[in-house]
């Protein structure tokens, strides 16, 4: 019976490695990040029933590290793929983690000693960690980091490390190998879209304007600021909140042509989650259409409608910084043909996907297309939406195409069926 490997560790890629192991088939899953999880570990909760995040993936994530038929490869990257269906060689390469995966027990004593602090990603910049870290306390495997580009070599990590799992520079370095395979899973998932090169928003410029995923972090409980939204300039409560949406989706001005899919309902949840802790807060939702097509998602809608959030279809023309970090901005209702100047203590932009970084080298190593938006290509998306031009390769969630949690689920244990026939054939 061959193997597989399935390439990006997000909830697509681990719910196929799930799949495909259950099964009793060998899997390799491979993640250039710390941690499994992707981006569903930063959400705090999902749409449209509130539930917690992590309390779906946490349990996902533990299960692929302890499955016996899985093996994890963190920090690590295909760099190379040769073969056939049923006989494929993999070539990676593994950066260095500077922490021993076998002796690190996840104490976190290293962390409160270390002096560093950088911004990080896992909060979308708008918290720190240090420069030995977790991204965050649920990671999987339970390791720390140590960020040899930010590590002041102070030693203090070394002292205080019980097992002495802190390496030195010298001690971890990158090395690669390779993995043969019957069939690969590719589901590296997607990246968010740089709201600066939408300037007439003037993010990054205004501090109090600032993304989808920032704002989430910020209402996060585990969040840098405890769950509580706060003004960047200030830090403090905002009095009303504007949601702009389709920021880098549906715009042919910066070749972002196509929806993607999740932002109306990301902010309606958002939304609806203020709404309810702060009912005097006013909430404006700007949008050019609402798509709310999922089971439930309409009544969702509906339901923040009820709660008195304002939806006003039409998008601002320019967001505006004034005297003492207030921010104006008009928009024309399209419905009335009313004009309308907020005054918001916050902006909020609803960025869409793009695909994951390094997805064109991706496309060219593993042979297999893209799309006129830059996904990768389904060989035929209504006889085998999972398949690539290059049998034995497939495709799952968010690498494909912009689509929620739910989709990607369904979609990465498809392929997981798809490669899963491909092993036990060889």
């Amino acid at each position: 019976m061959g193997e597989v490997a399935v390439i990006g560790a997000g909830v697509a890629g681990i719910q196929a490695a799930l799949d495909i192991a259950n099964h009793g088939v060998k899997v390799h899953l491979i993640e250039r990040e710390p941690s499994i999880g992707g981006h569903m570990s930063q959400l705090d909760k999902t749409f449209p029933t509130n539930d917690c995040s992590m309390c779906i993936l946490s349990p996902k994530m533990v299960d692929a590290e302890r499955n016996p038929n899985i093996t994890l490869y963190t920090l690590t990257e295909v760099k190379g793929v040769t073969g056939d269906v049923g006989n494929f060689t993999l070539s990676l390469v593994k950066h260095p983690r500077y922490v021993s995966e076998t002796k690190c027990n996840g104490c976190g004593d290293c962390m409160e000693v270390c002096p560093v602090e950088v911004y990080n990603k896992y909060d979308a910049g708008v918290g720190v960690r240090k420069a030995i870290y977790k991204p965050h306390p649920q990671i999987v495997p339970n390791v720390t980091i140590r960020d040899a580009e930010h590590c002041i070599e102070c030693g203090l990590c070394y002292d205080v490390c019980g097992p002495e799992a802190v390496l030195h520079t010298d001690e971890d370095f990158e090395h690669e190998f390779t993995l043969d395979v019957s069939s690969i899973i590719v589901a590296t998932g997607f990246e968010i879209f740089d709201a600066q090169k939408k300037r007439n928003l003037n993010y990054l410029r205004i501090p109090d304007v600032i993304t989808s995923l920032e704002f989430e972090r910020l209402i996060c409980a585990s969040g840098p600021t405890g769950g509580i939204p706060r003004r960047l300039s200030d830090g403090e409560k905002p009095d009303s909140i504007v949601f702009v949406q389709c920021v880098g989706s549906r715009d042919i001005t910066i070749d972002r042509p196509y929806c993607s899919c999740v932002c109306c309902m990301f902010a309606i949840k958002n939304a609806i989650l203020l709404k309810e802790k702060n009912k005097d807060l006013d909430i404006f939702m700007l949008y050019m259409d609402i798509r709310a097509y999922g089971k439930g998602y309409e009544e969702y809608y509906q339901r923040a409608q009820d709660l008195g959030i304002n939806f006003i279809r039409g998008l601002p023309g320019e967001i505006i910084a004034g005297p003492d970090n207030t921010i104006q901005l008009t928009v024309e209702n399209t419905e009335t043909r009313a004009l309308l100047t907020l005054n918001p203590g916050l902006v909020v932009l609803s960025v869409g996907m793009e695909p994951a970084k390094n997805s064109d080298e991706t496309a060219k190593i593993l042979g297999i297309e893209k799309d006129e938006s830059g996904f990768f290509s389904q060989e035929n998306m209504k006889i085998n939406p999972v398949g690539t031009i290059r049998p034995g390769i497939y495709v799952a969630g968010a690498a494909v195409s912009p689509k929620d949690i739910p989709d990607s689920v369904m979609q990465g244990g498809a392929a997981a069926m798809k490669a899963f026939s491909d092993a036990i054939k060889n």
